[in-house]
């Protein structure tokens, strides 16, 4: 096989995507190692060597000795259509050995315009699309991430979804591959003895049923040791930082080191699943930030440093980081991809921009404060004229602008602040610039995901969106302002995937069968395509995404706990139409969104404030004398 793969690679564009053999990569002998576990990331190469999640659990699970864990990514069009003329199976990086050698494959799910990658990669690696069809031989199909929290539009084909943070979990399950070979228990055994274990859903053991309108009414146990609901995993403390990355031999979407410096965000934007799904709050300690960093450059080489973050300059210690890194490593770029949108946060990339300041990213999400209170967006317009003031009087020559558009309760009085928005940042810039001050504003089209409070709102349609693109966009032309937007039809198929139950799953493969895949990307995207996969599975996409949910009834993610409750997120959703917003809990008292605290997970305490528990509360407000003094030390 070898020989044909090397072969295949001098037929295509970009071939480092499908050797292997990065620096810090770790190939096993196959045969001397009897648990082999693929990572699959259902995109090509350049973005899935970008997902940190995969190479935590890649280097976790290869420093088990008798675990062998290899990598594989979504062949681009031009080697798939090699491997299928040659008859190649889709292969590792690591040991280039066949998807259906392997004893688990595990499928990140990030975005979910990459479903049909999956059925393809599958298909190309020998294994059986469906689960009902595999069999002793075939590896079992196991996805997380989050996508993982609406699991029933891939249901039909996945033998179980882990819930939450995997590092404790992958480890588990090893444990529990291990025993199965020892003693040879069969492939339904094995999934039965999964049901057991916290935070996986297992969905061979569940029934789907239907109301006799034809729409969701239920999800049902089969066996009764299934959980009626499923809880998501959660790690008390955030395992030590991935200090040995894999460097890529060609360019990716995030070309530099990174360091996890902080998990979950409290600020609470009802349209945001990641601030919902990953709370609590955990923090790294600006030493652990910093002695990681050494290490990082040490192993890698890399120059340039990244604090992720769901929102960087939230952590409570993000100055005295800072100070610490830019001390200790003067050549070092620093980028924070993630910021709140005030003057503190410029400040902080101020004094990480090293000389060169280009663009800088704010995210004020809606156009007027109404809508922004409505979306529980805490940015006020002071905020933001403010951090435009402050970014352009230091010296960024641009700064670009995410808002969404089809936001609950939006109207063109909204999408007109938008506008006058980016006409006052674009006159602040040309005061301190001239000729050289450039203003973005990029649109995205709001997606109602599961586990937030808009779980239940309807999408805008195309029809509905187009006319706000074209106000923007004869708008900012006029303006001098760049825009930038997302097509309804993308956006579309995103809601329908996010909020489908199984009957979507047969629409997935409809339209794999059909040729769609890579479908995050312009270039293969091909709406008529879904729309006939749709007509010919029986579903009305419509349903699933253009119109108000009723919050009494069922949803098909209802057997999934994120940890906050279905009755918070109602709360959310009527606070919505008053307008009424909830604080950060991180800089105050607990807003009972039903997340415990760890001791209470463990069943030890009742409901308690968990970012108490988590470590001491630091105050960071905005102007506080304390505040004020170490950044003007730091800048």
């Amino acid at each position: 096989m070898n020989a044909t793969i090397e072969s295949l690679l001098a037929r295509v564009s970009k071939p480092a995507r499908y050797t292997g053999g990065e620096v810090n990569s770790i190939t096993k002998d196959w045969a001397a190692v009897p648990l082999h576990v693929a990572l699959a990331y259902p995109d090509a190469y350049d973005i899935g060597m970008s997902n940190m999640g995969l190479g935590i659990l890649y280097d976790i699970l290869n420093r088990i000795d008798d675990v062998a864990c290899e990598r594989v990514y979504a062949p681009w069009d031009d080697m798939e259509d090699q491997m299928r003329d040659e008859a190649v199976q889709l292969w590792s990086l690591e040991n280039r050995r066949p998807l259906c050698e392997f004893d688990i494959i595990g499928f990140t799910l990030q975005y979910e315009l990459t479903y049909t990658n999956i059925l393809n990669m599958l298909d190309l690696g020998n294994v059986p699309l469906w689960a009902n069809e595999r069999g002793e031989d075939h590896p079992l199909i196991i996805c997380g991430g989050s996508g993982a929290f609406n699991p029933e539009p891939l249901a039909p084909f996945v033998d179980a979804f882990v819930l939450g943070e995997g590092e404790d979990a992958v480890v588990e399950l090893v444990d529990r591959l291990r025993e199965w070979k020892r003693s040879g228990t069969p492939r339904a055994e094995r999934l039965r003895e999964l049901l057991a274990m916290p935070g996986v859903y297992v969905p061979s053991f569940y029934e789907a049923r239907y109301d006799a309108d034809g729409h969701f009414a239920a999800l049902e146990p089969l066996v009764a040791d299934a959980p009626k609901a499923v809880k998501r995993r959660i790690v008390e403390t955030l395992p030590p930082p991935l200090v040995k990355p894999i460097v890529p031999f060609l360019q990716t979407v995030h070309d530099r080191a990174a360091v996890e410096i902080q998990r979950g965000c409290t600020q609470g934007c009802r349209f945001c699943q990641a601030g919902m799904i990953y709370r609590p709050t955990r923090e790294r300690s600006p030493e652990e930030v910093v002695e990681a960093a050494r290490q990082i450059m040490l192993n890698t080489g890399y120059d340039e440093l990244s604090l992720l973050s769901l929102s960087t300059t939230d952590h409570s210690r993000i100055v005295p980081m800072v100070q610490q890194l830019t001390s200790t490593f003067p050549n070092l770029k620093i980028s924070i991809p993630s910021t709140r949108v005030d003057s503190f946060s410029v400040d902080v990339a101020n004094a990480v921009a090293a000389g060169k300041k280009h663009t800088l990213t704010l995210a004020p999400e809606a156009g007027s404060q109404r809508l922004r209170n409505a979306i529980n967006k805490l940015v006020t317009e002071d905020d933001l004229l403010g951090a435009a003031e402050n970014a352009f009087e230091r010296g960024w020559t641009g700064i670009k602008m995410y808002y969404m558009l089809g936001l609950p309760t939006e109207t063109m009085d909204d999408v007109h602040g938008i506008l006058e928005m980016g006409q006052k940042v674009k006159a602040i810039g040309r005061k301190h610039m001239g000729g050289r001050a450039r203003v973005r504003v990029s649109t995205s089209n709001h997606v109602p995901k599961p586990h937030t409070p808009f779980q239940w709102a309807r999408q805008d349609t195309a029809e509905e969106l187009r006319p706000k693109h074209n106000y923007l966009r004869e708008g900012c032309r006029a303006g001098g302002i760049e825009f930038a937007w997302n097509q309804p039809a993308d956006s579309f198929i995103e809601a329908v995937l996010s909020r489908g139950d199984r009957r979507v799953a047969v629409a997935i493969h409809e339209a794999w069968r059909r040729g769609a895949k890579f479908d995050a990307w312009g270039e293969h995207f091909d709406a008529n395509r879904w729309k006939e996969a749709f007509e010919a599975a029986g579903v009305d996409p419509t349903w699933y995404a253009h119109r108000v949910w009723d919050t009494s009834e069922p949803l098909p993610w209802d057997h999934i706990e994120s940890g906050v409750t279905k009755s918070y997120l109602k709360g959310q959703w009527r606070d919505v139409h008053n307008t009424q917003t909830v604080p950060d809990c991180h800089h105050g008292s607990c807003n009972v969104c039903g997340m415990q605290s760890f001791d209470a997970l463990n069943g030890e305490k009742g409901v308690d404030d968990c970012v108490v528990k988590l470590g001491k509360l630091v105050e960071l407000r905005r102007g506080t004398k304390k505040y004020a003094g170490e950044m003007v030390e730091l800048v």
